[in-house]
């Protein structure tokens, strides 16, 4: 099987080395990727968001399967142009990806299917806010109601700065969603979804501010762990029958049926999971821990989502243990990242048996130094016998790799080993 992995992030990397594992698997191609992803991968040039360049890409390529990572290509209809030249394509039409690039219309699935989420309001005018803010709070949700990267998010306790950050998206002419704020620890699901056939892979947590503590502002992601020694053995079970399932069957009611990677973010809660939002795709830097430890081919499930078949293939087999992904990120991130600085100790993005270094924002200058091209440069993926031991290969591979102004969270997993997180 060729496949083509559309997406140049460490959530594609860590695909190409996934997909590598499989040995149905005979080529790689992935577009436009990066400087680490073109030691496992032949690297195209392609416009990801261009359906018509992806399309001619994979008939070029004699590509059995098109695996899409980003959310931009998805919510414009990309994997609808590859389908509709006859490959296989893994991730959803334009129209079941509203889920991640509408906030309102996930909303609208939810109450339909009867999932719990935050009470929730859009706001489209200025004239509007005030009144609005004044019925949330003590502590504010203000969303971009569009596609954000994570990074649109503010949580915050101070209605001025709800206020400031509101009017600043509503200035930039994006209608800003208001919700209610949900306690509990949050828990990311992935789920191969195909039609109303959901398979649940690993639950993980990922660390969304920018500093210890979780502090600062929000950003992509700066780590995440797996699996979650806190969280009861069946919760993930009731995720899938209370969200995900309930959620993919009122997109198939609709004639929107989804295919492709539903995940679920959600707040656990004494009343149980509630979600905070869906992403339509493979979520990063989850995915980075999340397929470090998986066993089954990734290929053989990925093209039977694509086909169709999900409900004929084995449930996915994983190695015992944990993994911890901890970003290294570009000095000024997330606000206007630092750019050109020389990366060294990253070696040859191989991996070994505990700790793996994934290319995000990296390119390799003209002469032939790797250098910083993007916010989130690194994903260090360590991976151990339990929490303890992950973290410590990431933070020691970590600690041999050097970035101008490079800074990372010290923290990540580290509640869960403190046991300061539980339900």
């Amino acid at each position: 099987m060729r496949v083509l992995v559309i997406g140049s992030g460490a959530r594609e990397h860590a695909l190409v080395l996934a997909l590598r594992r499989d040995p149905a698997v005979s080529a790689i191609v992935a577009a436009p990727g990066n400087a680490g992803i073109a030691q496992h991968a032949q690297v195209r040039p392609v416009d990801p968001s261009s359906g018509e360049s992806v399309a001619a890409l994979a008939r070029e390529a004699a590509a059995d399967l098109v695996v899409i990572g980003p959310e931009v290509p998805l919510v414009l209809g990309v994997a609808d142009a590859v389908r509709a030249a006859g490959i296989a394509c893994f991730g959803p039409s334009a129209a079941a990806a509203r889920i991640e690039g509408s906030k309102a219309f996930a909303k609208d699935v939810m109450a339909a299917a009867g999932v719990r989420t935050a009470h929730s309001e859009i706001v489209d005018t200025p004239a509007e806010l005030d009144a609005a803010l004044d019925r949330f709070g003590p502590t504010w949700v203000v969303k971009d109601d569009g596609l954000a990267a994570g990074k649109g998010v503010v949580v915050t306790p101070d209605r001025s700065d709800a206020r400031g950050h509101a009017a600043e998206l509503l200035e930039q002419g994006h209608p800003v969603l208001l919700e209610s704020f949900l306690d509990g620890p949050e828990v990311s699901l992935f789920c191969l979804v195909d039609g109303e056939t959901v398979v649940p892979l690993l639950p993980a947590q990922d660390h969304k501010r920018v500093g210890d503590g979780d502090t600062g502002p929000n950003t992509g992601g700066m780590g995440a762990y797996t699996p979650l020694p806190w969280l009861p053995g069946s919760a993930v079970e009731q995720i899938v029958d209370e969200v995900v399932a309930p959620v993919a069957a009122e997109l198939v009611r609709r004639g929107d049926s989804f295919s492709g990677l539903l995940y679920a973010g959600l707040a656990m809660g004494e009343a149980g999971p509630a979600v905070v939002e869906f992403n339509c795709r493979f979520g990063d830097p989850e995915t980075q821990a999340v397929l470090s430890l998986l066993e089954s081919p990734l290929g053989e499930l990925l093209y039977a989502t694509a086909t169709g078949t999900l409900a004929d293939v084995p449930a996915p087999r994983w190695r015992g243990g944990s993994a911890v992904t901890v970003v290294l990120a570009a000095e000024y991130y997330p606000a206007r990242p630092r750019s050109g600085d020389v990366i060294t100790g990253a070696g040859d993005a191989a991996t070994d048996d505990a700790a793996t270094v994934l290319h995000a924002g990296t390119a390799l200058r003209a002469d032939g130094a790797l250098i910083s091209a993007g916010g989130r440069v690194l994903s260090i993926v360590g991976t151990g016998a339990d929490l303890v031991a992950a973290r410590e290969a990431a933070y020691d591979r970590l600690a041999g790799i050097k970035l101008t102004g490079g800074h990372y969270r010290s923290d990540i997993g580290l509640a869960a080993v403190e046991g300061r997180i539980g339900l």
